[in-house]
């Protein structure tokens, strides 16, 4: 059996004792969880982030203000070895939701007095019984559109409050068979080979089918949407993304793991491409960019199943000199 309990549990506790935080006490709260040189990672417009003091007081302060009664709904929650490391680290991923009452403007966003979602993905470095690196991935441009503030012009697929998985069990709190997580793992490697494919002669479909069932579910980010089956996956996302961009760079990733049936990766950024036709309803640019986006996968069989995804959107409309987040403002 594969046990990465205490670091499980380190991290649970910490999202338990952020939850009942005020505002005044968020920072300490870090600091009881979080190394002194704790690197914080976060999707635009926050960026890279240093140290509890700074994580507290630009991320979790402000959002904890704006969504209040906040709470963490998770669907997916847990933890392996990163394969990418040489001596491999242990990290925990948590994804799903931070739900709360959208009181108070945050990043310019103007509140609702009504619930609101924000999709988001956690991947946790632990050393040393401490949070020493994080990443924080989560989906803004979704936030916005609750608030009646759609930054796009246009999206293939849609775009809902995303359901976590299908069978219901993505929160591995308990051990998990080593080798379900290793067949996990080998199939996440085998569809990024096949992502080489983007130069080869081989048909989209008969690419995806290779490593994926044919009723998989892509849970794109807002701005792309979900798909359902290989076939409306290749039409509503992956052919339109790979017609948009030429000079796609080889994948790098900071960590890689799975547990289970699930795992996923990160990475910082993922790859670089060129916009070099039309995109997300808007013309082509020219400009190349980085791609920061985050996967999550759960494994039916020997193939993958579902695919939740998260692309830092802000981020590559900003590099391609469009400001997004206050677009609907400036408009």
């Amino acid at each position: 059996m594969y046990d990465v309990h205490n670091q499980k549990k380190l991290v649970r506790n910490f999202f338990d004792d952020l939850e009942t935080a005020t505002l005044d006490d968020i920072k300490d709260t870090l600091h009881r969880y979080c190394a002194e040189d704790y690197t914080w990672r976060g999707y635009f417009p926050f960026n890279e982030l240093n140290g509890v003091q700074d994580v507290a007081r630009r991320f979790w302060k402000p959002i904890m203000r704006s969504l209040t009664s906040l709470q963490r709904r998770q669907d997916i929650f847990m933890a392996g070895d990163n394969e990418i490391d040489e001596s491999p680290s242990i990290w925990v991923v948590s994804m799903g939701h931070l739900m709360g009452l959208f009181d108070f403007p945050w990043l310019g966003i103007s509140p609702t007095q009504k619930i609101a979602c924000l999709r988001y993905c956690e991947f946790h470095k632990i050393e040393k019984n401490r949070i020493v690196e994080t990443l924080m991935a989560f989906d803004i441009p979704h936030l916005m559109i609750q608030a009646g503030e759609n930054p796009f012009p246009e999206q293939t697929a849609a775009h809902l409050v995303q359901p976590g998985p299908r069978n219901n069990d993505g929160l591995l709190f308990d051990p998990q068979p080593k080798d379900d997580g290793e067949k996990t793992l080998a199939s996440i490697n085998a569809m990024i080979n096949d992502l080489g494919t983007w130069q080869r002669d081989l048909p989209l479909h008969d690419e995806l089918k290779r490593t994926w069932n044919r009723d998989m579910i892509w849970w794109g980010p807002a701005g792309i949407g979900a798909t359902y089956t290989i076939e409306r996956y290749a039409k509503q996302h992956a052919g339109p993304f790979r017609k948009a961009f030429t000079e796609r760079s080889p994948t790098q990733h900071i960590c890689r793991l799975a547990e289970g049936h699930y795992g996923g990766f990160f990475g910082w950024p993922n790859f670089t491409a060129t916009l070099t036709s039309g995109f997300m309803g808007r013309p082509a640019t020219g400009k190349p960019a980085e791609f920061r986006v985050v996967d999550i996968y759960r494994r039916s069989g020997q193939k993958l199943a579902e695919n939740w995804v998260f692309i830092d959107l802000l981020y590559f409309w900003k590099q391609q000199g469009i400001d997004l987040l206050n677009s609907q403002r400036e408009g």
